[in-house]
């Protein structure tokens, strides 16, 4: 690990000017920057701690909806009653993530900048287009059975590890940025980007540039949803195929439906055309089949991970058919 300079911060203004100067990076909770900088894949020399600042909120919105600070730790908000009344599937996310002490530490805003867990990214030695663009990619010709079978490109197609961003993309999340020269805001969706020929750049945020708040819209038809995770052990595992499913079902119709997958892509994928297929549409197995295949007809498979492919469809129909008879 090589050397870093280390400063705190105790308000946004002061985090903001030390986030600017050169080669400095923003710690929280360090679940997973910490261990970049072990390995050697975080170069930056100089972290700029603000666990002291006032970002650890999660608020009531007048019209349901909520507004997570982006220091709330992940095992506060899925202990919020009001976000496990109005959105069951962010709090059972947030429930299957990691492990009970991380999740204590964690942070929201941290989770929305996790780094993917290929060990080709994370292993200095081997060729990564994320880590070091152009070198290759290693996971291509070396182990994949864990990687992404949808938003993939030639130069990367490292599966995104985050739980709960899967149903916050689901549920039209906003995500809050302050940078030097003012705030702005942009669907969570938007802020995780696909690889395409610059795998490199995972997120719109420029240097310096801060996360302030993740504000979760009012959703009626989330209080009737479920996130489902499939992976190879019960704790502490990364998905293979998730699924966070919102519905609303009337007379056997189902009349709204908000449906993303993780596990399975390189960003949350939010699952369109299924739910395109499905509304309006009766809530029987054949159309959940239908929608299911649908969505996945893009999908590429390689060797090790083909699997992921009919695996992501059943996942589709199983969480369906539980929300929709509950």
């Amino acid at each position: 690990m090589h050397a870093i300079s280390y400063a705190r911060v105790g308000d946004v203004d002061s985090a903001l000017a030390e986030g600017a100067e050169p080669d400095s990076r923003f710690l929280a909770g360090g679940t997973t920057e910490v261990d970049m900088l072990r390995i050697g894949v975080a170069q930056e020399r100089r972290v700029v701690d603000i666990n002291d600042l006032p970002l650890g909120g999660i608020e009531e919105l007048p019209d349901g909806g909520m507004r997570l600070g982006a220091l709330a730790r992940m095992s506060d908000v899925a202990a919020t009653p009001s976000v496990r009344e109005r959105f069951p599937m962010i709090a059972q996310a947030l429930e299957l993530s990691a492990s009970a002490q991380l999740r204590n530490m964690a942070s929201m805003g941290g989770n929305m900048m996790q780094r993917v867990r290929c060990g080709y990214f994370r292993e200095t030695d081997m060729p990564c287009n994320k880590r070091e663009p152009g070198s290759g990619c290693g996971a291509e010709g070396g182990f994949h059975r864990g990687h992404a079978v949808l938003g993939t490109s030639e130069h990367c197609f490292a599966t995104h590890p985050s739980d709960v961003a899967v149903p916050l993309v689901a549920l039209d999340a906003v995500i809050h940025l302050r940078g030097r020269y003012g705030g702005r805001t942009m669907p969570l969706e938007d802020f995780f980007l696909l690889p395409g020929d610059t795998p490199e750049r995972e997120h719109p945020i420029e240097h310096g540039e801060l996360i302030t708040a993740i504000e979760v819209p009012s959703a009626p038809v989330a209080r009737r949803s479920l996130y489902w995770k499939v992976r190879d052990r019960e704790s502490y595992e990364f998905a293979l195929v998730s699924a966070a499913v919102a519905v609303t079902v009337s007379d056997g119709v189902i009349r709204e439906v908000r449906l993303a997958l993780g596990g399975v892509a390189t960003k949350p994928w939010r699952a369109r055309t299924a739910e395109g297929l499905l509304t309006g549409g009766p809530a029987i197995r054949d159309a959940f089949e239908a929608a299911a295949s649908a969505e996945l007809a893009p999908a590429v498979g390689r060797p090790q991970n083909a699997f992921k492919i009919e695996l992501a469809k059943r996942t589709i129909v199983r969480v369906l058919e539980k929300v929709t008879a509950a």
